[in-house]
């Protein structure tokens, strides 16, 4: 399963940040607009009917319609003012109740001074509740009027936001939804590209998406097909040049046997040319399958290193070996592990002075084994140039070789997704490391 992965360079991360922009926006934009169009007019209203309230309310009487005065009774006053909610402070018990929190509002200070025919002022405070407003009239400077306005309490405000996260959700989970399905070609395109990247030529990829993904895909299609085809050739040459060299040097051989005795030191001078022949020929076939889908799996990486030590130290090539004294188990091709370990001391016997160590370990991320030997080594500056095929040393002028062996190494550590360095050995010669990934690694790398 791909593993989502958020960063600044990735295409989804990149996506979100501006889907989720723009909802932040329309959301301030939304909450403006509804400030100046409907919370705005309310207060408004509601400071209209206040000013009305308090003009009605404060008088101890009343001008009737025909005149006639009527004077309000304390206990109705109060009674009116406790269902309201209203309740009244001289300004230093206004300030303990929560006057000194409060600021001014000059807008809504200015509209109740009109409505009332003379100085007011408005002061809102904004408790963990509801909002209240503080008025102080001009009809009773020394008094303040504590107005709760319950109604936009957290039971008004938190399912707005309650809603608006919700949405955000929602938008946000949908379009991660569809940036996935949209990207679902892209992300089979980049995994084929990535494998021919290690020389292995993927299926066709089926069409689908948009038009222009079905475009790109039918070009890569074609691309890849047109590799293939490339490739087959090139091995079909080869094999047909290999057999074509061979057949002459086998006859070659065969005359030799029948060279006569005195001539003993001319036929083992042939025979060694011809060796040299045939082990360029099996280096260029080597180099031809290296690199071609191979099947993986789990196994020892010790003990497929051993199986080579020991084959070769019959020979005496190895002067020693330093293995893991644990396990170190890799998912990957045992021939081909085999193949990078041969080659490695290919190299350095044919380069050193005789002595070859071989060395194994692991660390957080990848499993690896070395080759050291004795020789003159290889500058710096030449050593990635070296991984290039037919490019030998300044010192392998004199010897035999196709300057095959590295780029094989390379071209198998590139098909099991790990690397090879090379660095002086602690004799002064050449190192030569293969690190093999310890976990399988995720094509996706966004």
């Amino acid at each position: 399963m791909r593993r989502l992965r958020l960063s600044p360079h990735n295409k989804l991360t990149r996506s979100l940040f501006l889907v989720i922009s723009l909802l932040f926006f329309s959301l301030i934009a939304s909450y403006i607009v509804v400030q100046h169009l409907i919370v705005g007019p309310s207060l408004q209203q509601f400071n209209k009917v206040l000013a009305y309230e308090i003009r009605t309310l404060m008088p101890e009487e009343l001008i009737l319609v025909d005149g006639t005065p009527l004077k309000i009774s304390p206990a109705l006053r109060n009674k009116i003012y406790s269902e309201l909610g209203i309740s009244f402070f001289d300004k230093e018990a206004a300030l303990e109740e929560g006057l000194y929190w409060a600021k001014i509002d000059d807008d809504l200070s200015e509209q109740m001074s009109e409505y009332l025919g003379g100085e007011t002022e408005i002061w809102i405070e904004n408790t963990l509740e509801y909002p209240v407003l503080w008025v102080n009239t001009h009809i009773s400077p020394s008094l303040w009027i504590r107005v709760p306005l319950t109604e936009l309490g957290q039971n008004f405000v938190l399912p707005v936001y309650r809603q608006a996260i919700i949405f955000i959700i929602i938008v946000v989970a949908f379009f991660w939804l569809y940036n996935r399905f949209q990207n679902r070609p892209l992300n089979e395109v980049e995994y084929a590209a990535r494998r021919i990247g290690k020389g292995v030529i993927p299926p066709p990829i089926p069409e689908s998406g948009s038009s222009e993904m079905r475009s790109i895909i039918r070009a890569f299609n074609q691309m890849s097909s047109g590799i293939r085809s490339l490739d087959n050739d090139r091995t079909l040459v080869m094999a047909g040049v290999s057999h074509d060299l061979r057949t002459p040097l086998t006859r070659i051989r065969l005359a030799t046997e029948m060279m006569s005795p005195e001539d003993s030191y001319l036929a083992d001078s042939i025979n060694k040319d011809i060796e040299d022949c045939d082990a360029i020929i099996g280096q260029f076939l080597d180099y031809m399958r290296t690199g071609k889908e191979m099947s993986l799996e789990l196994c020892d990486m010790n003990n497929l290193l051993q199986e080579v030590i020991s084959a070769e130290s019959n020979s005496g090539k190895i002067s020693e070996d330093h293995l893991h004294p644990e396990s170190i188990n890799i998912t990957a091709n045992p021939i081909a592990v085999k193949r990078a370990l041969a080659n490695m001391i290919v190299n350095a016997t044919r380069y050193g002075h005789g002595w070859i160590s071989v060395s194994s370990g692991k660390n957080e991320e990848y499993a690896w084994f070395q080759v050291e030997d004795d020789g003159p080594g290889i500058p710096q500056e030449d050593r990635q140039r070296l991984f290039q095929p037919f490019v030998q040393g300044e010192q392998a002028r004199s010897s035999t070789g196709a300057g095959l062996g590295l780029s094989i190494i390379r071209r198998i550590m590139d098909a099991h997704g790990g690397y090879v360095e090379l660095d002086d050995s602690i004799k002064g010669g050449l190192l030569i490391r293969a690190n093999f990934p310890l976990k399988e690694r995720d094509d996706e790398d966004d």
